[in-house]
């Protein structure tokens, strides 16, 4: 218990103390226009209260992610505590607050434009077309999850459930962002809130001891911690996915000040839920090999569905069946609305149509393979996602050093997350069995050898710009 509580503790003091410092390295500037009235349609960029900001952020970001992922890696045992406490304030809020605000500074651009601007349009290219494979699937994943749950529950067919949860996603990617998002996702944000504190309340009350830290790897199938645990629990710690959602809400914002609320503090929510689910796996089956059967026997809708009701009764079964519907849901209509705008952006300059007709032609032409296939079994392209998604978000921290390194500013905030994902993903590509399958010994030495030949470009590039600042100073003198 006090492992979890002091994880719990470390979450809330990022939040108040190193976003505070970010925010300080970022330098907000209040009087600064924002997209949302500068650019204001009625459609993508509106005016709206930050707490409103906040839950469409945290709804966008979270899906079931903080959950599943969170409980998956719990196999893993207390050290997934401090892969969340540790990745959520250094990796992912700053991931997430800098993917956010330098979308608000640049008109609302989406993560490939920034890309783009701070990487090169090579780079650019491969990330639009990663970034638009990880909507798709997120999307299709995220309507037939749903639809499935509701067949079980109610009459409806399975195409029925699809039909009706894909024609909410319509809705919710063509409408204006104000009209559906932000009116039903604060009563969502709210159930998914409630539903993670009574968690962690009757946790602590529950009588079952909350597993104390220790270093050691605690997983039954003796899978290694690195890098597999990183790519696991994503959402909670840091997700490439949360890069192509923060655009929809920077659209959004009334002033800069709002952005550390608003894209660093749901992320810090999003830890706190993470942590609590976490938790909750390993201590409700009473241990690490406990929950593997569990997950084996019903998968993780299964256990959450067990933990919930078994710890809150009636009403946790009902906050369980709201979440897997509701989540996953609210994850899914954004992802296709990101999607739009993302192929929008990138083909605005190649196709001469009025807004409403490119909204319309560019949602219709990323929903038909969305749709498609949310009606197939496409698990084994589902695979990939996990690995795509770090991918993602690690060109944006790249991306979020190289704008720090231009402004001549402390660039290790991003520079330090961005070295340790690098190696990460470089690791897990060719030792997981979606990847090259390699020996564990033999992936580390390849993916260890490419991290740090971008680290030795990281340093070449601090040394250039300290060169160009004493060239600069010498000129001036």
């Amino acid at each position: 218990m006090i492992t979890f509580l002091s994880a719990i503790i470390l979450l809330v003091c990022g939040y108040l103390f190193y976003a505070k410092f970010v925010e300080r390295v970022f330098v907000i500037n209040d009087a600064q226009v924002t997209p949302a009235y500068e650019k204001t349609d009625g459609l993508d960029y509106v005016p709206m209260p930050w707490w409103k900001g906040w839950f469409i952020q945290l709804l966008n970001i979270a899906g079931l992610g903080p959950i599943f992922g969170a409980v998956a890696g719990a196999l893993y045992g207390p050290v997934a505590f401090i892969w969340i406490v540790a990745g959520c304030i250094f990796a992912g809020a700053v991931h997430d607050y800098f993917s956010g605000m330098l979308s608000l500074r640049h008109g609302g651009a989406q993560f490939p434009a920034l890309v783009a601007k701070y990487l090169g349009n090579t780079v650019k290219s491969a990330v639009n077309v990663i970034s638009l494979i990880l909507m798709i699937l997120v999307a299709a994943a995220f309507t037939a999850g749903p639809a499935q749950l509701l067949t079980q529950l109610t009459p409806l067919s399975f195409t029925a459930a699809l039909i009706l949860v894909f024609t909410y996603f319509l809705l919710a990617a063509v409408l204006p962002v104000n009209q559906i998002i932000g009116k039903i996702y604060p009563i969502f944000g709210v159930i998914l809130v409630v539903m993670a504190v009574s968690i962690g309340v009757a946790l602590l009350f529950g009588g079952k001891p909350i597993p104390e830290l220790t270093l050691a790897n605690l997983h039954p199938g003796e899978l290694p911690v690195w890098p597999l645990i990183m790519v696991t629990i994503s959402c909670g710690a840091i997700s490439g996915f949360h890069s192509t959602q923060s655009p929809i809400v920077s659209r959004t914002l009334k002033k800069e000040s709002e952005g550390r609320k608003v894209f660093y503090g749901a992320m810090i929510g999003e830890g706190v839920i993470a942590l609590i689910w976490a938790a909750a796996g390993m201590t409700f089956f009473g241990g690490t090999a406990g929950l593997q059967e569990a997950l084996a026997a019903g998968g993780p809708a299964g256990v959450v569905n067990e933990i919930s009701v078994s710890l809150l009764g009636t009403f946790g079964g009902i906050l369980a069946i709201l979440g897997v519907i509701i989540l996953p849901i609210t994850t899914g209509d954004t992802a296709l609305r990101s999607s739009r705008m993302i192929l929008s952006d990138w083909l605005s300059g190649l196709v001469n149509m009025d807004r409403k007709g490119m909204v319309l032609i560019m949602t219709i032409v990323v929903s038909i393979p969305t749709f498609y296939l949310s009606t197939i079994d496409y698990s084994f392209l589902w695979r990939y996602v996990g690995w795509s998604n770090q991918v993602v978000a690690t060109v944006m921290l790249w991306t979020a050093v190289s704008y720090l390194l231009k402004e001549g500013k402390n660039h290790w905030i991003a520079g330090v997350p961005a070295m340790f994902m690098t190696g990460v993903v470089c690791t897990y590509i060719f030792y997981a069995p979606e990847g090259f399958g390699m020996a564990y010994g033999t992936s580390m030495a390849i993916g260890l050898t490419l991290a740090a030949i971008v680290i030795a470009l990281y340093v070449r590039q601090i040394f250039r710009f300290k060169r160009m600042e004493s060239d600069v100073s010498a000129s001036a003198s």
